[in-house]
């Protein structure tokens, strides 16, 4: 048993550590299903906005300016919690911002239009900042062959605890759907239920992981130095060339990734005719087949590479949208639903796992910090361009699925030029220089 954690786990990392470390996925995939995926972006467009014909397109907008301020404040909070070792501090901050704002989204009734798109911002602000810096401690616990693995662990459990808080709506929404409530009624308790989730389930987190990084001495101009050292990682891409041409591929396949996990329940009660319970159910499984995704191709990932494990998924997806294009049926579209969900666990866990790989060492928290730029511009431009299409075609949600396909087939081209190696040895290098400075 030792041998084989000696393999897959960095000196002094003890396995408790790393279920800390993937309870935290557990913990904040409450948040992304039932808020994001399966709940409110339902009630949001149906009750909040009244029906309107516009209110995909205010969801997605919403959702674009949560992103854009990551997208500005990702690598500044990366390269601050680089240079502080901060990152667990950071994260205690961002998960209880997340856990309030969630909470109060209980507040927001028909028509209260600036309150749910304020409370939205804020709560998916903190949320895609803490999945950042839970990103960076990946490759402080994980060796370089396992960090396919260990992140499917932690991408796998994730979808389980999206699942139990999911499950744990569904219970609640039965149970008021049976004394007569309204979804105005029973969808501020399922943002109670999942705030609670999220805070005991993140506690193991904060107990146990270990901020391993050391304080580096504080760039020249204080802290003005945070921003510099961003600005160096920009102005020096060239020395990261397979990393960054990884994070435009992300940009454009995480499009659609983001599309789906923002849309997926809109698409099914407004092309497909589900109701709450119907949605709630086909979201509960598809974690299910996510969860197998992550861990499954996450040993696939350490077997056969992470080019070729990423390439595969992205074919999946592609796979995915046609047969959702096509269904006429809800046993289609139930299909379509499960492989979408095998093809997200296995993307999701492998990208992240492949960040790792090619970054340095000092600059973890940084350089994951622009794999969040990457996701959340993604997150931007992705839902908002389904949102917009929608608007335009008067509500054709079905045009607007293709869009999504698009996505993916241009990021399956820019991985093609990738050389996952020469990458992983751009990091080493960067690490000896940092060494003998």
């Amino acid at each position: 048993m030792k041998r084989r954690e000696s393999l897959t786990l960095n000196d002094g990392v003890r396995p408790r550590e790393v279920w800390a470390w993937a309870m935290f996925d557990f913990a904040n995939s409450g948040y992304t299903t039932v808020v994001i995926t399966a709940v409110f972006n339902v009630y949001f467009v149906a009750i909040v906005t009244q029906g309107e014909v516009w209110g995909t397109f205010a969801w997605t907008l919403a959702l674009s300016v949560s992103y854009a301020l990551i997208v500005f404040t990702a690598p500044l909070i990366g390269a601050y919690a680089d240079v502080h070792a901060a990152k667990k501090k950071l994260l205690i901050i961002t998960t209880f911002g997340c856990i309030a704002a969630t909470a109060a989204l209980g507040l927001v009734g028909p028509g209260e239009l600036a309150l749910g798109i304020g409370l939205l911002i804020i709560s998916n602000f903190f949320f895609g900042t803490g999945e950042n810096l839970i990103a960076a401690f990946l490759p402080e616990i994980a060796r370089g062959k396992a960090l396919g693995k260990v992140s499917g662990w932690g991408w796998g459990l994730g979808y389980i605890g999206g699942l139990l808080t999911l499950a744990l709506c569904l219970a609640y929404v039965t149970y008021a759907q049976g004394l007569g409530h309204t979804s105005e009624q029973f969808v501020p308790v399922t943002m109670l239920i999942t705030a609670t989730v999220f805070l005991l389930a993140a506690l193991p987190t904060f107990l146990l992981l270990r901020e391993r990084a050391k304080p580096q001495p504080l760039p020249s101009g204080g802290y003005t130095g945070v921003f510099a050292r961003t600005w160096h990682t920009v102005q020096h891409a060239r020395e990261y060339k397979d990393l960054m041409r990884f994070l435009v591929c992300i940009l454009f396949y995480q499009a659609g990734v983001q599309s789906v996990i923002a849309l997926a329940a809109i698409y099914a009660t407004e092309a497909m005719g589900f109701k709450t319970n119907d949605t709630i159910m086909l979201i509960l499984v598809v974690n299910v087949t996510a969860s197998l995704g992550a861990l499954v191709f996450g040993h696939v990932q350490d077997r056969i590479g992470h080019k070729a494990t990423i390439a595969l998924t992205l074919l999946g997806w592609l796979l995915t949208i046609a047969v959702a294009w096509m269904a006429q049926t809800r046993g289609v579209f139930w299909i379509a639903a499960n492989m979408a969900g095998l093809s997200l666990g296995a993307s999701q866990s492998a990208g992240r796992a492949l960040v790792g790989y090619l970054s340095p060492a000092k600059r973890r928290a940084e350089f994951f910090g622009l794999w969040g730029l990457a996701v959340k511009l993604s997150s931007i431009f992705g839902p908002l361009t389904y949102g917009a299409v929608t608007w335009i075609s008067g509500g054709d949600h079905r045009r607007a699925l293709l869009t999504v396909g698009v996505f993916f087939v241009i990021g399956l081209l820019i991985l093609t030029g990738i050389n996952v190696q020469r990458g992983h040895e751009s990091a080493l290098r960067d690490d000896a220089s940092s060494e003998q400075a």
